[in-house]
């Protein structure tokens, strides 16, 4: 609506200001209408004044009005075109407003400015930023084309001002000020401040008929136009397209401040980003997971999980020699958090095993029986002390897939009472400190 709007300003302003060029070289080419609207023209465009008008101020403030919209930007004009200026540079409306009118265009791609932005505090109120101009025709969807566009639309009516530092000028009545069908019409709307000027954004919503979002068989509340909120969902929609990236998606704003100001309390990204982590972590879980595949693969062999506190002859049952069975039984294979069918001799090395103790829950040697299940219980709870600790890519790569085996392969095979009865009795594991290298801890 914004860009249609800008689009309607461009062409009336264009047409008419073609108009009076063509009055003056070729006048006997235009009809009877449009020699008689550019000879009302003419003299605006040469002098920058709209005539007094015949009858009383509330009549003729409106015809003035439609007759300085032919040739200048007025005030009605503003909103739209401050609209899509935030949409398109992302920036805020303060820093809009104070857009200046010095600028030098680089090789017709790309227009460079000073901005000022208030609020990076006193030390660094100004920014020289460089916004695309993008090919002809395409002014409205690029900064740089816009920024150009309003320049030249503003610049008759910035000509005819004493001071012109910013871009922003346009034609008001001047009943109020004593300068009837004088320059003085023509002004900076933001001279007196920044909040000065009313812009009729709720005239403008209206007139497009923007509404709120409503519950069902309630009726639909007209919009207010609020800039803080439309910067919010300008930055939001970045970060989105950004894949949530926020080092990519922070162009006008430092990390901690996008994320304060604009990203933390927003609804639509709070929905986004639960989406975006819930699919992380389901990645995250499945590398995991396929990595600990890959070294039970490797070890031509799968865990061997026996449900219960398992006697004997069910040890036997799941392929275990009976010695060895006994042993099991007894605690003799006891390790860390697992049991170990043969240390001496490794699935594929067939030496004295040297691996960690983590790496148990990769290996083809490994027992779990339900006498494990306390310490496996403990070992997940210092696994999640020390994801605390470290960064997630760390704590991932370095204890996802024996997470992941505990979750998939391991507690799969118990029923929620014995995990339950287990959790009862589950001891405070000091042992993954104390098993992996001091350097090895965060």
């Amino acid at each position: 609506m914004a860009r249609s709007d800008v689009a309607r300003i461009r062409d009336r302003i264009q047409a008419n200001r073609d108009l009076v060029t063509r009055f003056r070289h070729e006048r006997q080419a235009l009809s009877q209408s449009q020699q008689q609207l550019a000879e009302q023209l003419v003299p605006i465009a040469e002098t920058g004044c709209v005539p007094r008008l015949p009858g009383h101020v509330n009549e003729t403030r409106l015809r003035r009005r439609e007759l300085a919209q032919q040739l200048f930007v007025c005030q009605p004009d503003l909103l739209p075109l401050l609209v899509l200026l935030v949409i398109l540079t992302g920036r805020n409306m303060e820093t809009i407003k104070e857009l200046p009118a010095a600028h030098r265009v680089l090789e017709d791609r790309a227009v460079e400015l000073r901005v000022i932005k208030r609020r990076r505090g006193q030390q660094h109120w100004h920014e020289t930023v460089t916004w695309e101009i993008g090919t002809p025709g395409r002014e409205l969807h690029t900064p740089g084309g816009l920024y150009l566009l309003i320049h030249r639309l503003t610049a008759p009516s910035r000509a005819r001002q004493e001071v012109s530092e910013r871009v922003w000028s346009v034609w008001r009545n001047g009943h109020r000020f004593r300068a009837v069908g004088t320059e003085r019409e023509h002004h900076d709307p933001f001279a007196k401040g920044l909040s000065h000027t009313d812009l009729h954004s709720l005239d403008w919503a209206a007139r497009h008929n923007l509404l709120l979002d409503s519950s069902p068989g309630a009726p639909a509340a007209p919009l207010a136009l609020d800039f803080n909120r439309l910067k919010t969902s300008i930055e939001v929609r970045r970060t989105k397209q950004m894949g949530g990236h926020l080092p990519s998606a922070a162009r006008t704003n430092s990390l901690p401040v996008l994320f304060a100001n604009y990203l933390r309390k927003d609804p639509t990204v709070i929905d986004w980003a639960e989406g975006i982590m819930s699919e992380a972590l389901t990645d995250a879980e499945e590398s995991a997971y396929a990595a600990h595949q890959q070294a039970l693969e490797h070890s031509a062999n799968a865990l061997r999980v026996v449900a219960g506190q398992a006697q004997p002859q069910q040890l036997e049952t799941a392929g275990l020699a009976p010695q060895t069975a006994q042993q099991a039984v007894t605690g003799q294979l006891d390790t860390a958090w697992t049991e170990c069918i043969d240390h001496d001799h490794h699935p594929v090395t067939g030496k004295p095993c040297r691996a960690s103790f983590l790496d148990c829950f990769h290996c083809g040697n490994c027992l779990i029986t339900g006498k494990d299940l306390p310490r496996l219980l403990a070992l997940l709870d210092a696994l999640s002390i020390r994801r605390q600790q470290l960064c997630e890519q760390d704590w991932w790569q370095r204890y996802g897939p024996v997470w992941a085996a505990i979750q998939r392969d391991v507690l799969v095979k118990f029923t929620p009472a014995e995990i339950d009865q287990a959790a009862a009795n589950k001891p405070t594991d000091a042992l993954l400190d104390l098993l992996e290298h001091p350097w090895q801890q965060p």
